[in-house]
This record gives structure tokens, C-alpha cells and sequence, in this order.
């Protein structure tokens, strides 16, 4: 109530805040919000997604940035999220995002990305239109064991598994 600035928890649609989770675990807070459609947690330091506990459901745009995140495991319980914005971590498994029916937009901007292969999770995702993977390691090369090839283009490879994708770096994905 102090960090929402209202009584009433079930107002509030949209949060801002910074929290570390290495000393404390949000637990389940979001059972007390139930319309909270908005999360902002750049900037926090969090061990994992778990530690925003399992009643999430109902968030629609989650921002994760800057957040020393190394894997993405526990965002499944975000099932309803449209928009997921965890630009700079150490990310480089996909793997858990195939689970999120209704993603649309996903921001992995300077993450671990070392293997063009972890895309094909994101093919999953038939909702996803846009997609920013730069300043990842697959925009040089597909992995992390090959030489850099100047035939090499990140976007066809992706283009290729997210055939539906609409932007690839806020640029038309169709522009290779």
C-alpha cells in the first residue's frame, strides 16, 4: 500500500519498483494486486523469475532489464504476458518461452544468445510480431563455435525460424 499510494490494491494496473531478491523473495505479492497488468522491475537484482512467485498470471507487459537474470526458468507462471522487455542480463536459454502463448513483443537486446538454434523456441510463440535479439552473439555468427562468415545474416536465419515475426530490431523483418 505504501509503494502503490492507494488503499484499495485492486486498482492498481501498473508498478514500478526496484527489489533484491538475494535477501528476500517477493513471494506471491501479486495475489494481493489481481489487476496489476503492468510490472516495472529494471534495475533490481533477481536470482531467478521464480522469485516473483507463481500469481502473476494476470500481467500482460513485464520489463526485466539490467536485472543479472541467467535464465528465464519460472516465466511460465507469467502465462498471459504480451510483452516481455529482459534487455541486458546473461540469458541464453529460450527454452522457457515456448510456453507463453500470447507474447507478442520480446526484448533479449544484449543477452547471451550464442546459439541461432535457440530461436526455434521463439517459432513457438504464434503470437510474436516483434523481436529485438541485437548485440547478442548470434547478429555475428550462428554459434559460438563457428568463425564469423560474411555470408552469415542473423536476420534471414531468424526470419526463417519466426516465419510470422513482423519486426527483428524495430526494423520490418522481411528487410534481410
Amino acid at each position: 500500500k505504501v509503494l502503490t499510494g492507494v488503499d484499495d490494491l485492486q486498482q492498481v494496473k501498473s508498478l514500478e519498483m526496484r527489489v533484491d531478491t538475494r535477501d528476500n523473495s517477493l513471494g506471491n505479492f501479486g495475489a494481493y494486486l489481481p489487476n496489476l497488468r503492468e510490472l516495472k522491475l529494471n534495475n533490481s537484482l533477481l536470482v531467478s523469475v521464480r522469485d516473483l512467485g507463481t500469481t502473476l498470471s494476470h500481467l500482460h507487459v513485464l520489463w526485466m532489464a539490467c536485472c543479472g537474470l541467467s535464465d528465464l526458468d519460472g516465466i511460465s507462471s507469467c502465462s498471459s504476458l504480451k510483452e516481455l522487455y529482459v534487455a541486458y542480463n546473461s540469458i541464453s536459454d529460450l527454452s522457457q518461452l515456448t510456453w507463453l502463448d500470447h507474447l507478442e513483443v520480446l526484448d533479449l537486446e544484449g543477452n547471451n544468445i550464442e546459439d541461432i538454434n535457440q530461436i526455434q523456441y521463439l517459432g513457438l510463440c504464434c503470437k510474436l510480431s516483434r523481436l529485438t535479439v541485437e548485440g547478442n552473439l548470434i547478429c555475428l555468427k550462428p554459434n559460438a563455435e563457428s568463425a564469423e562468415d560474411s555470408d552469415y545474416n542473423y536476420r534471414a536465419e531468424v526470419k526463417k525460424l519466426i516465419p510470422h515475426l513482423e519486426y527483428l530490431d524495430e526494423i520490418p523483418a522481411s528487410q534481410t
